[in-house]
């Protein structure tokens, strides 16, 4: 159940008010997103989505809510370890009793989990750390009247650029690998709405890409961008010749073509490949940041909150990208709810540099979501910046509740 548990009651009267600043409980729900249609890629296919939901409270009775999609084929983690490593991460000691929002930063900023940093990809627990992370900055900025795109400025990384104040976004539209003639009518729509950038998913057993990206091609025109992700379907053996099968349709860039193990190869076959090759299941941590450079095996790099642990994680691997001339695109999980959908609009709104931003496709994915009001961007992918305290979205208590499959209640001292 998502209401409040009534073993770890939280006090609202005002003779708490000068001890109202340490985190009282932390609450995590499993949740099962239904899907509104099958998503599939090369790596996976799936009609519903788990995410973490967890739920911190101030002694003083706010609370704030963050989100992580945990995925064994990317990061390792599953709800259950993700449930383990924050059930014995004090998160009440590592914050204590901050004074002001930066304070609440500067702290997390300190914060490491672990697991985490025993990972030689530095990608153990990410899911859970972007939770927890967004969670306490959700709850202290609506305690002190800030926003989750001011954490965002906050944080000063080399290398990183951020906006004076909060812009629209504009996000990339995406295809994954349905039928063949839902794949034109997604593309058709896409074109019609006005988008500018499309992602296609490539490289799934059983489909011809050459036939898709001929026809979807012809569908949008030249003067969208279309690139392509083949989610580690692809040997390095294969890569070069498939896609030479594919630049009659100018692609622009090639997401992660060859398995994690593999990744190294990239270097030599980046001169054969004839576009920018991008990086996502291959990077997840800092030190996978700094091996793809180390080894030139990518042009630009998917940074996606919850697979690299979060905002401050995020901005590190950013500004190491950016003083390294490397690309960036700003990405999401398919079936994230709208807590992912509104921290990926307060990162995007205020981080300078994208090339391409993926994103608030709520209702275009999700049967129902944990968020009241609508993410979803409009026409173009155009989408205006989060007003608000926190990350500027409510959650609907008795959405959450329908569904959570399992839930771990933590309250501190």
């Amino acid at each position: 159940m998502a209401t409040d548990s009534p073993g770890c009651r939280t006090p609202h009267s005002s003779s708490v008010l000068e001890s109202s600043m340490t985190i009282q409980r932390l609450d995590l729900f499993h949740v099962d997103l239904p899907l509104r249609s099958r998503v599939k890629h090369a790596s996976h296919d799936r009609i519903s989505s788990d995410s973490l939901i967890a739920r911190i409270t101030l002694e003083d009775g706010t609370t704030g809510y963050g989100e992580g999609v945990p995925r064994l084929y990317v990061t390792g983690e599953t709800i259950a370890t993700t449930f383990e490593s924050l059930q014995v991460f004090d998160v009440a000691k590592h914050v204590g009793r901050p004074s002001d929002y930066a304070e609440v930063v500067n702290r997390l900023e300190a914060l490491e989990f672990p697991e985490t940093a025993a990972d030689p990809r530095g990608m153990a627990g990410n899911a859970a750390h972007c939770a927890l992370e967004m969670a306490v900055l959700d709850a202290y900025g609506r305690r002190f009247s800030k926003s989750y795109g001011d954490a965002v400025r906050l944080v000063k990384v080399c290398g990183v650029s951020t906006s004076s104040k909060p812009t629209r976004v504009r996000y990339s539209g995406a295809i994954t690998a349905a039928s063949f003639r839902k794949e034109i009518y997604s593309a058709a729509r896409m074109w019609l709405y006005g988008f500018r950038q499309i992602k296609v998913k490539v490289g799934v057993p059983g489909q011809d890409d050459v036939a898709r990206l001929r026809a979807l091609r012809k569908v949008v025109s030249r003067k969208v961008d279309l690139r392509i992700d083949a989610n580690e379907s692809w040997t390095p053996e294969e890569t070069v010749e498939r896609v030479k099968e594919l630049l009659p349709f100018h692609p622009s860039v090639l997401e992660q073509p060859v398995p994690h193990a593999k990744i190294e190869e990239l270097a030599s076959l980046r001169p054969e490949i004839g576009m920018p090759i991008m990086l996502d299941e291959s990077l997840c941590g800092y030190p996978d940041a700094v091996h793809a450079i180390e080894h030139h095996s990518a042009d630009l790099f998917n940074v996606r909150l919850s697979k690299c642990g979060g905002l401050i994680a995020s901005l590190r691997i950013i500004g190491l990208a950016m003083r390294s001339g490397i690309g960036l695109q700003l990405g999401c999980h398919p079936g994230e709810t709208g807590l992912l959908s509104a921290a990926g609009r307060h990162f995007a709104s205020n981080v300078r540099g994208f090339q391409y931003v993926e994103g608030s496709y709520d209702a275009h994915i999700l049967e129902r979501n944990v968020t009241t009001g609508n993410m979803t961007f409009g026409y173009g992918g155009l989408a205006p910046p989060l007003l608000g305290p926190g990350l500027g979205v409510e959650v609907d208590l008795s959405a959450l509740d329908a569904m959570t499959k399992n839930r771990l209640e933590i309250c501190y001292e």
